[in-house]
């Protein structure tokens, strides 16, 4: 048995042999049919040169990198840049400029922009460029700290967020913001946020803290806007007079100030009075009651002679004796009376012949009998009652749906 498998396996042996060094059938078939050249290469007296002239060149592999234990240079695998298929127009995205695609990025809404900005690094930079957020609109937005951050890194001049919810701030190494105008009426935000928020102002012009609560330390960064022209900070509290009346000496470009139904003191409209810039043309001290007296009115017409709107509505000190003191605002073009008890209506009768520029007179509450009612309707050039709601220094018109800030509307705004 062992002899016969050593037999079998050199008969498999032997057929291997054939089949690798002599020509099988089909080998010889096709060598015949390649010509004469091939039986010349074949040929057993054939001169080398001759083989190596008509043999095919052999196939070389073409090595990128040596071998590692060769060559003391490390290893790197290389990765192949990929090919950028051509268009059929021969135009492409990448080969505009970059002032081409900021003015289509212009036109886009704020939730394709912030879409955009997810397509590559290019389009990342250009989507958060300065001219694109250069007037935003946020009213309503639950969660302002992150995006609050981005906007004043962004150079943004205009911001509108009213009515929104701001988390606690921490600002690192904040660049001073080029903010100009500023509504922040009506929002759920703590001191110490709006501290840090406003402590990066230095370049407003117009801003509005309406029903905020503010701080002796907010005064004081406030006061670092030199160039301030409108301040909304009716209904605001938490702070004393005495920062308060530093504030006010430091906007000496002041026009249009609502102080209106502060929790305030006499200390306060004191303070106040005492330190209004001449350059006031539009007042809302409205909603004293007691605390604002008839000395009070003479030095607020004396420091303020070009005031053209004043609004002293509640103020149930002032008595009919301050009809003559009002008389000497030579620019007076709207008055508000409205609830000032003491003032009889009946003294109001020939108040637009007396200030010959008056043309709007608000007088709510005073009216009670037919005769007074109708002789001061009866009044020449002067609308009687027609603002129930004072606009100084308001950033948007009351009661309306209109997304305007100081006359403007913002360019980016979430659609809900």
């Amino acid at each position: 048995m062992p002899r016969q498998r050593a037999l079998n396996q050199l008969a498999c042996m032997s057929q291997n042999l054939e089949g690798s060094m002599l020509s099988n059938k089909k080998t010889t078939n096709k060598r015949k049919k390649r010509g004469w050249v091939d039986d010349m290469l074949n040929a057993e007296n054939t001169p080398s040169d001759l083989i190596h002239q008509w043999s095919p060149n052999h196939k070389q592999l073409c090595l990128n990198h040596r071998e590692k234990e060769n060559d003391m240079v490390p290893f790197v695998l290389s990765r192949r840049s990929r090919r950028r298929k051509k268009s059929s127009t021969g135009l492409s995205w990448d080969h505009l400029p970059d002032e081409l695609i900021l003015r289509i990025l212009f036109c886009l809404p704020l939730s394709h922009l912030l879409r955009t900005s997810l397509v590559c690094k290019r389009w990342r930079r250009l989507a958060f460029d300065e001219s694109l957020w250069y007037s935003v609109d946020l009213e309503g937005v639950t969660n302002m700290a992150a995006a609050l951050e981005l906007l004043l890194s962004r150079g943004t001049r205009r911001l509108r967020c009213p009515r929104t919810v701001i988390q606690e701030l921490t600002f690192v190494n904040m660049s001073p913001a080029q903010v100009v105008q500023m509504d922040l009426s009506h929002c759920n935000v703590s001191s110490e946020s709006l501290e840090v928020i406003l402590s990066c102002c230095s370049t407003l012009t117009h801003l509005s803290l309406e029903s905020l609560e503010l701080s002796d330390c907010i005064l004081h960064h406030l006061s670092q806007n030199p160039e301030l022209i409108e301040l909304n900070v009716g209904g605001c509290a938490g702070f004393s007079p005495e920062p308060l009346g530093k504030m006010l000496q430091s906007f000496s470009k002041l026009e249009q100030l609502n102080i209106s139904w502060c929790e305030f003191g006499s200390d306060h409209v004191k303070a106040v009075v005492a330190n209004l810039p001449s350059s006031l043309t539009d007042l809302n001290i409205s909603g004293y009651r007691e605390h604002l007296a008839q000395e009070d009115l003479e030095l607020l017409v004396e420091r303020c002679p070009n005031i053209i709107t004043l609004d002293l509505s509640d103020s149930v000190f002032l008595r009919t004796t301050c009809i003559p003191t009002l008389e000497q605002l030579m620019h007076l073009k709207h008055l508000s009376l409205s609830r000032c008890y003491q003032i009889y209506a009946s003294s109001l009768g020939d108040i637009g012949e007396k200030i010959t520029s008056l043309r709007l007179l608000d007088a709510f509450g005073l009216v009670h009998d037919g005769r007074s009612f109708s002789k001061l309707y009866e009044m020449k050039r002067v609308a009687v009652n027609t603002r129930a709601i004072s606009m100084v220094a308001r950033p948007t018109p009351v009661q309306t749906d209109v997304h305007f800030m100081w006359d403007r509307r913002c360019r980016l705004r979430l659609h809900y």
